[in-house]
C-alpha cells in the first residue's frame, strides 16, 4: 500500500483541511489576523502631490504626466477607501489643471474623477468644492459657463452635493439674465427644487424660491409665479424668540436628517429683507389680476415689520397705501373688517388727510362724490403708483364708484323701500346710473334688494320663505313660552314666601 503524501494538493487542500478539520478550527480563524492597508504617511503624500503639482504648472507635457501621477496616486488610495489620501489627490488634479490654466482638460478631470469605480463621496465634493472655487476666476464669461455646467452635471442626483448644485443653478442664472436671456434663466432656475433640500439655510431657500418668482414675473409668467410664491408661508419669516433673560437664543437651523444646516451664502439678505421682497413680488401679481384687498393686506404686513416702522418715510408711505387700496377694495366682510382695522392705528392721526378719507368709509353718512373728489385730488396726484399710468383713470372711475357703493349701503340701512328717483338724488346721479350700480351690488350680493322697474321702486331686503318663516316663529314661541315658565316660577315663589294664595293658582 502506498504511503499518503503530506504534499499539498493544489488549489490549497490542505489549508481547508486546517480550516475546517478539529473543534479548533473556527477559533483558529476567527483569530487571524485581518489585513490591513499600509499605513499612509499623509506629510509624505502631501509633499509628493505638491511636487507634482508644482511639475504640472510648467508645461503641457509636464501637466500631462502630473496629472496622470496623481491619478494612479488617487487609484491605489480609492482602492484603500483611504478618505483624505483620496480627496488630496482628487484636488490635486485640479489645482495642478487650475495652475497650468488648462480649463478644459481641468472640466474633462472633474468628470473623470467623478465617474471612476467605487469613487468615495468625500473625494468627489472635495473636487467640486474645489473647482467651485476656481468660477470666479475664469478669462472669460464663456469658460465661466462651460465649468458650471460641467460642475451641475458632476452635481446632478447628488444629495451631498445639493447645496453647492443649488448655488452654481443660480450663478447660471445670473449670467443668463445679464445677457438679456430672461426666459432661458427663469428655466434653469426652475430645475432645482430646493424646498426639498434638508442641507440649505431657511434664509438661503426663501431667497432661492424669489429669485425664481421674480423671473417669472419679469417674464410675465404670472401663474407660474403664484405657484412658487405660495410655496413659502408667512410663518416663515418669524423672528427667533427672545429667551428668559431678554436675549436672543442663538439656535442654528437644523437640517433634515438632524445635523446642523450649512451657513447661508454671503450675498444672501436678511430675514427681514427677505419678507419685504416676498409681499413686494405679491404686491406685483395681485396689480396684475387687480385684487386690491389683497394688496392692502401686502403693504400691512410690509407696514408691520420692524425695519419698515424705524424708518419713518418707509412706514409713512406703506400706511397712505394701504389707506387707498383698502378704499379702493369692493365691499365685504374682509374689507370692512381691515377697514376699521387701519382706521384704529394710532399713527393715522399723524396722517390727518387719511384719517378723514377712512372716516367717510367709516360712517354711516350720504357723502357727495364731488365733494370727495375736490378733498383728495392732491393726494391723488401724489400717488403716482396708483392713480397714473395705464389703470390711473380706471382707479379713479373705481374710487367714485365705492363712494357710490358706500352711499347705497348708507341708504339701505335707513330705507326699506325707495322710489328709483329718489335714491338717484340723494346720490346725485343720474336713474340709470343708479339702477346700474344698484344692480351692480345687487349682483356681486353686497346687498340684497329687488327693483320694480315699472314702478320705479327698490324694496331693499328679501321676502323670507315660508319655511325660513316658519322656523323663525317656532323660535319666537319657543322663546316667550321660556320667558312665560321663569315668570310663573318667581310669582309662584313669591306667593310660598309671603304666604298668599292666587285664585288663578288654583
Amino acid at each position: 500500500a502506498m504511503a499518503p503524501t503530506t504534499e499539498p494538493m493544489e488549489g490549497g487542500k490542505e489549508d481547508m483541511v486546517v480550516e475546517n478539520g478539529g473543534h479548533g478550527g473556527g477559533k483558529a480563524a476567527a483569530e487571524a489576523p485581518k489585513k490591513k492597508g499600509p499605513e499612509v504617511d499623509y506629510e509624505e503624500l502631501a509633499r509628493k502631490v505638491e511636487g507634482l503639482v508644482g511639475s504640472g504648472s510648467k508645461d503641457p507635457a509636464g501637466l500631462a504626466q502630473a496629472v496622470e501621477g496623481l491619478l494612479a496616486l488617487e487609484k491605489t488610495h480609492r482602492l484603500q477607501a483611504d478618505l483624505k489620501a483620496t480627496s488630496m489627490c482628487c484636488v490635486a488634479v485640479a489645482q495642478a489643471c487650475f495652475g497650468a490654466k488648462e480649463w478644459k482638460m481641468l472640466n474633462e478631470n472633474i468628470i473623470l474623477i467623478s465617474k471612476r469605480r467605487a469613487q468615495l463621496k468625500q473625494a468627489v465634493a472635495a473636487t467640486v468644492k474645489e473647482a467651485i472655487a476656481y468660477i470666479d476666476q475664469t478669462p472669460s464669461e464663456e469658460v465661466k459657463i462651460e465649468l458650471i455646467k460641467t460642475l451641475s452635471s458632476v452635481t446632478e442626483g447628488k444629495i451631498y452635493l445639493e447645496l453647492e448644485r443649488a448655488r452654481l443653478t443660480r450663478r447660471l442664472a445670473s449670467i443668463l439674465e445679464s445677457r438679456g436671456q430672461i426666459e432661458e434663466a427663469a428655466e434653469v432656475l426652475q430645475e432645482v427644487a430646493v424646498e426639498t433640500f434638508g442641507a440649505m439655510a431657511r434664509t438661503e431657500k426663501i431667497a432661492f424660491i424669489l429669485e425664481q418668482v421674480r423671473l417669472c414675473l419679469d417674464k410675465k409668467d404670472f401663474v407660474r409665479a403664484f405657484i412658487l410664491v405660495k410655496k413659502i408661508s408667512g410663518r416663515a419669516f418669524a423672528k427667533v424668540k427672545a429667551s428668559s433673560d431678554g436675549s436672543a437664543e442663538d439656535k442654528k437651523e437644523v437640517a433634515l436628517d438632524g445635523s446642523a444646516a450649512a451657513a447661508p451664502d454671503s450675498n444672501i439678505p436678511s430675514l427681514e429683507e427677505l419678507k419685504l421682497i416676498y409681499y413686494d413680488h405679491l404686491i406685483r401679481y395681485y396689480k396684475h389680476v387687480d385684487d386690491a384687498l389683497e394688496i392692502c393686506r401686502c403693504y400691512q404686513n410690509i407696514y408691520d415689520t420692524p425695519m419698515v416702522q424705524s424708518a419713518s418715510d418707509k412706514w409713512v408711505d406703506a400706511l397712505k397705501k394701504m389707506c387707498w387700496y383698502i378704499v379702493l377694495a369692493p365691499s365685504g366682510p374682509m374689507q370692512t373688517s381691515l377697514l376699521h382695522i387701519i382706521h384704529g392705528d394710532a399713527k393715522l392721526g399723524e396722517l390727518p388727510v387719511y384719517e378723514k378719507l377712512l372716516r367717510i368709509f367709516v360712517k354711516n353718512d350720504i357723502v357727495e362724490w364731488t365733494d370727495v373728489e375736490s378733498q383728495f385730488a392732491g393726494e391723488m396726484m401724489e400717488q403716482d403708483a396708483i392713480f397714473s399710468g395705464e389703470t390711473g383713470q380706471q382707479r379713479r372711475d373705481i374710487f367714485k364708484l365705492r363712494v357710490v357703493d358706500h352711499n347705497i349701503l348708507v341708504v339701505s340701512k335707513y330705507y326699506s323701500q325707495i322710489t328709483l328717483a329718489r335714491l338717484a338724488d340723494i346720490l346725485k346721479i343720474g336713474e340709470g346710473e343708479a339702477e346700474k350700480y344698484l344692480s351692480d351690488l345687487i349682483t356681486k350680493k353686497t346687498i340684497r334688494s329687488k327693483i320694480d322697474r315699472p314702478k320705479g321702486l327698490v324694496n331693499f331686503g328679501t321676502t323670507p320663505k315660508p319655511d325660513e318663516m316658519l322656523t323663525s316663529w317656532s323660535g319666537n314661541i319657543a322663546k316667550l313660552l321660556e320667558v312665560l315658565e321663569k315668570s310663573c316660577h318667581k310669582i309662584h315663589k313669591d306667593c310660598q314666601q309671603h304666604k298668599l294664595t292666587v285664585p288663578s293658582m288654583n
